[in-house]
């Protein structure tokens, strides 16, 4: 079978939906490469910066990296704009989404919020609200989303910073991404891990 015969979902088979499913699994196996591929893409997105949108995504990333984060922390620092090219109004949802079932929750609600958080650095200069991050203040994550724009966000616009290659950071996306999805021993619910690692830091 190459294709399946139905135009309408309600009349497909079992056989051509267990089909259909088998191309579904091989088709997700290659979302890393697809996604290391859409981070090339941003160098084509907003321009102004003195750095690329590929070059911030690459030095947060490093930045995590040399702070001695975790796997979870330092993909989620590469992949936190994303969604810049496609989603420019809700970039951090955007971004959450793809990695919501391969992260830690932590992670995960750290990028999709990061964007109220970035506002304290800008949003007095624009007519925002600079204090939007107070309306997550409640949050286990607040102290997590206000430490991970800090070090690793706002900060990452420097030409002169020795940024690290995608191919440094393309086994760790490879990596999380052939995770078993929505894995609970990934996901772990409420719990939280220190973005720095002064030990770990020390052994990069």
């Amino acid at each position: 079978m190459e294709k399946v015969s139905f135009t309408r979902m309600k009349d497909g088979t079992k056989e051509e939906y267990e089909f259909l499913t088998a191309h579904e699994i091989d088709h997700t196996k290659h979302t890393a490469d697809r996604l290391l591929t859409a981070l090339v893409e941003l160098d084509a997105s907003l321009s102004g910066y003195q750095i690329t949108r590929l070059g911030h995504s690459l030095q947060s990333a490093s930045r995590a990296w040399r702070d001695g984060a975790d796997t979870d922390w330092v993909v989620s620092a590469l992949l936190h704009d994303i969604g810049d090219i496609y989603a420019p109004y809700n970039h951090d949802e955007y971004a959450a989404t793809i990695l919501k079932p391969f992260v830690r929750e932590q992670c995960t609600w750290v990028v999709q919020t990061h964007g109220d958080f970035q506002m304290l650095y800008y949003g007095h200069h624009v007519g925002g609200d600079q204090h939007k991050r107070e309306r997550h203040r409640g949050s286990a994550y607040f102290d997590d989303c206000a430490e991970f724009c800090e070090r690793w966000d706002q900060s990452s616009f420097d030409p002169a910073y020795d940024t690290l290659p995608m191919s440094f950071f393309a086994p760790m996306v490879r990596e999380v991404f052939a995770r078993r999805p929505y894995d609970p021993a990934v996901i772990r619910p409420g719990e939280r891990v220190a973005l720095t690692d002064a030990a770990m830091a020390a052994g990069r």
